[in-house]
């Protein structure tokens, strides 16, 4: 699971780039040569540019990123593109404009959740998408936010033998 990122706001291209390819890659390459059996999952983001020709720089570096990532030589490679990520159990964002943002629309959040069911996952249920991907596999080697709370839920739903 790689779940590192920054967000670009403020960063030119280059400094985004080296901290969001070039250390991505920096871990993954390295790990396809090692052990090309295992399964790579990686924390995207919805919006990701594939084209890489985008006019959003932070889009383009993440399709840049995804498209690397699936071409190394691992049995499997998920790119996991949540919308917006809700925090349960206490879980709490380090970045201060999020956490900021998640205590003002708290009250809100079932209403937000019931009216845009597809866009909104919790961290709990990217943790289980995410087993359940690595343990399984994932009907697509890209998931948005509905994919992603749709393989959640099917791993609540039939849990496998541990």
């Amino acid at each position: 699971f790689f779940c590192l990122g920054v967000t670009s706001a403020g960063m030119s291209e280059p400094e985004y780039e080296r901290l969001t390819y070039g250390i991505t890659m920096a871990v993954a390459e390295p790990l396809s040569r090692l052990n090309p059996a295992m399964t790579f999952i990686y924390v995207s983001g919805t919006g990701t540019d594939s084209s890489e020709t985008g006019r959003t720089m932070w889009a383009r570096v993440k399709g840049k990123t995804e498209n690397a990532l699936l071409r190394l030589p691992f049995k499997a490679a998920y790119m996991f593109r949540p919308a917006a990520i809700q925090p349960v159990h206490g879980e709490r964002s380090r970045t201060a404009v999020y956490r900021i943002s998640y205590t003002l629309a708290k009250p809100l959040l079932p209403l937000i959740r019931s009216l845009f069911p597809s866009y909104i996952v919790t961290t709990e249920e990217i943790g289980r998408a995410m087993i359940r991907a690595a343990k399984s596999g994932a009907p697509k080697r890209v998931l948005e936010s509905a994919d992603i709370g749709n393989l959640a839920r099917s791993a609540k739903d039939s849990p496998e033998p541990s």
